[in-house]
């Protein structure tokens, strides 16, 4: 199976469990891995046979920012769903990274891996 990826896309938006964390935008990092065929898109020269990476990215910026959720799991459980149902993808891993989340830690975040049913 193939891959197409997104590797650090950087979203500005609301997440958070605590008072000060629903004030104030915070800044999101998404790797994006997505499982596909590309022979089709790739004998065809033809980007509606392709993953469009830019879709998919303009989808999880568009999803991120639409409606606050506190948790990452929630947001990249969303987001595997949303990836699952509009793209030609058997099976997506999606890492969320927070990196002012934990003063101490460069960077905090959720990394899972969600496929189509069989």
């Amino acid at each position: 199976m193939d891959k197409v990826y997104i590797s650090q896309l950087h979203v500005e938006t609301i997440i958070g469990v605590y008072d000060f964390e629903k004030e104030s935008k915070q800044s999101l990092y998404f790797d994006v891995e997505m499982l596909t065929d590309i022979r089709a898109a790739a004998q065809s020269d033809d980007i509606n046979l392709a993953v469009d990476y830019a879709k998919v990215s303009e989808d999880i910026i568009a999803h991120t920012t639409a409606k606050p959720v506190e948790l990452l799991e929630t947001l990249v459980e969303q987001l595997a769903a949303l990836i699952l149902a509009q793209y030609n993808v058997s099976q997506v891993t999606i890492k969320v990274s927070k990196p002012a989340a934990v003063h101490a830690a460069q960077t905090v975040g959720v990394e899972i891996t969600r496929a189509k049913a069989a």
